[in-house]
């Protein structure tokens, strides 16, 4: 019985040895239609190509529970149509909007984020990242701001 068992768990295990030498190389460039991979750049003169107007915006003063936006243009300076996958901000208060639609080389377009200042007071620096099928594919965007807090003594007199 002994002897059954070494038999079947080493038929078992044989898959997985040979699994983990698999020398095909999947990666979550490729989902993007994107060449290049971290273990190896390859030819980027082909891809999509982010052209910012701007990577920062300042939203200024806003009084608390504001709700502000502001519209990040890009060009696509690239040989090929740029995908963008994902869009996150770095909390619950920054939403960031885009569209799904392939920008075309020479094309336009945006991503809008709606920063909202309820319960926020001071200084704020928040993040929007992109995933998107250029090299590199992420893009950090930024907006900032100083939240002040209304005197609702003052308001009331």
């Amino acid at each position: 019985m002994n002897k059954n068992y070494i038999f079947a768990l080493s038929i078992a295990i044989i898959p997985f040895i040979y699994s983990c030498n698999n020398d095909e190389k999947a990666t979550s460039n490729e989902v993007l239609n994107n060449p290049a991979t971290a273990s190896a750049p390859g030819d980027t003169s082909n891809l999509p190509k982010f052209q910012w107007e701007k990577e920062v915006h300042d939203f200024g003063k806003i009084v608390q529970g504001e709700r502000v936006a502001y519209a990040f243009r890009f060009t696509n300076t690239g040989k090929s149509d740029l995908v963008i996958s994902d869009a996150k901000g770095s909390c619950g208060c920054t939403v960031p909007e885009y569209s799904k639609e392939p920008v075309k080389p020479g094309q336009t377009g945006k991503i809008d984020v709606i920063f909202d200042s309820d319960g926020k007071k001071g200084h704020q620096d928040k993040t929007v990242t992109l995933m998107a099928n250029t090299n590199p594919n992420t893009v950090v965007l930024r907006i900032t701001g100083e939240v002040e807090v209304p005197n609702l003594e003052s308001e009331k007199k």
